[in-house]
């Protein structure tokens, strides 16, 4: 089947087309929704700029689409682009949702709506399961945003390592942050693995905090070769 991937650079989404590249599809793009609201209930959003360069890290072409973020009405706008993509040939896309009903269903409904075919392969994942796997595939994912308690400014531009997610399944324990963070504790970015031909390279970043929250902003960044072992 031809497909286009929802991509926002994180790890769902990332591992999303790995599942998608594993079993064989034709992945034609990339797609990433761009919002001006960091507010969105739908999207992404901390260094969502970047996913033009992890394209090209995973040399695969890539539709960037921006939206206002506004609840609701941003679903128009990712149904416009699903539309776009049913008329370049794609028949299904692949998301990276695990838990989030609200963004699943939306998504389902948009794809019936179009006549495209929605795949979410690693809905209602084992989560710790799911973390290790990211980890033993080699996937080099650092963490770009915080927001629940238990997670402070130190977790900020974290690779996440079997050492972090022991970590997160404590905090787990004590404050609930979801093992997967499908509850909005965390975002994340993927900066390497094994579907990448090039990795990324992190030349200057920043962290913004803001009392409980914050996020871990790249400023600038470049693909590197990879090293072959």
């Amino acid at each position: 089947m031809k497909v286009a991937v929802l991509f926002s650079g994180g790890k769902d989404s990332t591992m999303a087309l790995y599942n998608a590249l594993e079993s064989g599809e034709e992945v034609e793009y990339l797609l990433s929704m761009r919002s001006v609201n960091d507010e969105s209930y739908m999207f992404h959003v901390p260094n969502i700029h970047l996913t033009d360069m992890l394209a090209e890290a995973l040399e695969i072409p890539i539709i960037i689409a921006n939206t206002n973020g506004v609840k609701e009405e941003e679903l128009e706008d990712l149904k416009r682009e699903f539309q776009k993509l049913k008329d370049l040939g794609v028949e299904g896309i692949y998301t990276g949702a695990l838990y989030s009903q609200y963004q699943k269903s939306r998504i389902e409904k948009l794809g019936e709506e179009v006549g495209l075919e929605i795949v979410s392969p690693y809905w209602h994942v084992d989560e710790l399961q799911y973390m290790k796997e990211i980890v033993e595939l080699g996937f080099r994912v650092i963490i770009s945003g915080v927001f629940a308690e238990g997670l402070d400014e130190s977790w900020l531009g974290r690779e996440i390592d079997d050492k972090a997610i022991e970590q997160i399944v404590e905090l787990n324990k004590k404050y609930y942050v979801d093992i997967a963070f499908e509850g909005g504790e965390a975002e994340t970015l993927v900066l390497d693995g094994p579907i990448f031909k090039k990795s990324i390279k992190i030349l200057d970043a920043k962290k913004e905090w803001n009392v409980d929250n914050g996020v871990y902003i790249i400023e600038s960044a470049m693909l590197e070769d990879k090293q072959i072992i």
